[in-house]
């Protein structure tokens, strides 16, 4: 159990009956994609939208509540997160298509819902073959690729509120800007539905293939990383520079702090060459935005997501 808490105090006891799967102190450093990070003092995973909906019904209100997908584009510090982490599952990850609508789920990976896409002509989503994660993710920080973005495909999308009300939310309702989408940030996307364009099969998959060549010879995909570390800036400072022109002329690519890295390929990446901590890797990403800021006056934005706290640990225990 996380160090503080007595056996009679456990989160866990305190947490409603479901059909899904609690876990004490779950390991996060398993399922990010850096492989850091701390424990979940309690982590669930929900069967389906009725079990995630009765859980938040009934969770006592004191009790935060982070999602975590597949753990690509974040953080998780050393001492891991207190309270309950939600991991939604195979039960959120259908994929269904009829003509040129998508319906898919939130932890469907966003390349299998292009694969998908592809396999039935359905074109305008071959970008999502080049963005790590899932459709839940893409949807809460509109994620873009390649030239197109999630405003540009999604007709609508569900969500669940912290009170477990559930909320079918139109495109104009979703308030997409830069990397943001406009829902309240405790809200859970449990799905989407996408709109395409009738396409040919070879077209696409021509189109897919040309973004994964594109990616691998860019991105270190093959390394221990959380995708892009800083977002596009759109200040005048910037003089239109990517986020990536800045940190090289700042003289970053390359630079290290313990175990992380700036990657030598693409130096909006960071990267766990093996032994570094959360703390490694956020500090090397303070660094670099230190170092922009007093080479061009540009105060670089995270893009990945840090969260949790500095200090903990745990094994993980599933409850009965």
């Amino acid at each position: 159990m996380m160090p503080g808490i007595k056996p009679s105090d456990a989160l866990i006891d305190r947490l409603p009956e479901v059909r899904g799967r609690l876990s004490e102190n779950a390991d996060l450093s398993r399922i990010t994609w850096f492989r850091v990070g701390g424990a979940a003092e309690v982590m669930f995973r929900p069967v389906d939208l009725d079990d995630l909906v009765g859980f938040l019904a009934a969770k006592p209100a004191d009790v935060p509540v982070t999602v975590i997908g597949v753990g690509s584009n974040i953080i998780v510090r050393d001492g891991g997160i207190g309270g309950v982490v939600i991991r939604l599952g195979r039960g959120f990850a259908g994929i269904g298509i009829s003509g040129t609508e998508v319906t898919a789920g939130a932890s469907a990976m966003d390349v299998n819902v292009a694969m998908a896409c592809r396999n039935s002509g359905v074109g305008g989503l071959e970008f999502l073959c080049g963005i790590p994660g899932t459709i839940g993710g893409a949807l809460a920080m509109n994620a873009g690729a390649y030239g197109a973005e999630m405003k540009d495909v999604t007709v609508s999308a569900t969500a669940v509120d912290s009170g477990g009300g559930v909320h079918q939310i139109p495109h104009q309702e979703l308030g997409f800007s830069y990397r943001h989408s406009g829902v309240p940030e405790d809200w859970i996307f449990t799905g989407a539905v996408l709109g395409g364009e009738p396409g040919e099969t070879r077209d696409i998959a021509r189109r897919m293939t040309e973004i994964k060549q594109a990616r691998n010879e860019s991105q270190p995909v093959r390394m221990r990383t959380g995708g892009s570390t800083f977002v596009n800036p759109l200040v005048p400072e910037a003089k239109g520079r990517k986020a990536w022109e800045l940190v090289e002329a700042a003289g970053c690519r390359g630079l290290r702090i313990g175990g992380a890295m700036v990657s030598e390929q693409h130096c909006n990446f960071l990267i766990n060459t093996g032994d570094a901590t959360a703390a490694d890797i956020e500090a090397l990403g303070e660094e670099v935005r230190r170092r922009v800021r007093e080479d061009t006056g540009v105060c670089l934005e995270w893009e990945i997501r840090r969260i949790g706290r500095p200090a903990g640990g745990g094994l993980e225990r599933v409850k009965p």
